[in-house]
């Protein structure tokens, strides 16, 4: 298993307990948690997609599950701004140390204001990237909110 990323990295160094899942990915898939949940036999409500926004000029991470969209105005509300978009992938990329569709919300190159949608207090453990396509990580949604130092809202949509 890929226990060398920077995100199982940093959780390791925290003391903070998870589980690694990794599974083969394939290349021409880009829905990247639909996959993961396929493959780990997951309910995808449980797994949760990292995606990166602009937040009146600040990069925002936000988790959602993978069954639903990020709701640009909930994320904005959340963090105290008032207009949000995507941020350009290849920005996402260079300030996470990640690729697209295996960033991590843990162990980013640079620590970024973080939202976890509130739905993921109704499960015991969540699934987000492990840092590659193909690895997952299942850890307490308390628990990934310490490590990111992050703030749980209302941030999903169907």
């Amino acid at each position: 298993m890929a226990l060398g990323t920077p995100a199982t990295v940093a959780l390791t160094a925290a003391g903070i307990a998870f589980t690694p899942h990794a599974y083969e990915h394939d290349a021409g898939n880009t829905n990247f948690g639909l996959e993961a949940a396929a493959a780990l036999q997951l309910d995808a409500e449980q797994v949760f997609k990292t995606l990166l926004a602009d937040v009146d000029g600040t990069l925002t991470v936000a988790i959602v599950p993978v069954t639903g969209k990020l709701d640009l105005k909930a994320l904005a509300a959340a963090v105290g701004g008032k207009k949000a978009e995507m941020a350009d992938p290849r920005v996402a990329e260079r300030k996470t140390g990640y690729v697209v569709g295996g960033i991590s919300p843990i162990g980013q190159k640079t620590r970024h204001v973080t939202v976890l949608d509130e739905t993921a207090e109704l499960f015991d453990t969540i699934f987000v990237s492990g840092g590659r396509r193909g690895f997952d990580i299942e850890l307490a949604p308390a628990d990934l909110l310490a490590i990111t130092g992050g703030s749980i809202a209302a941030i999903a949509r169907d």
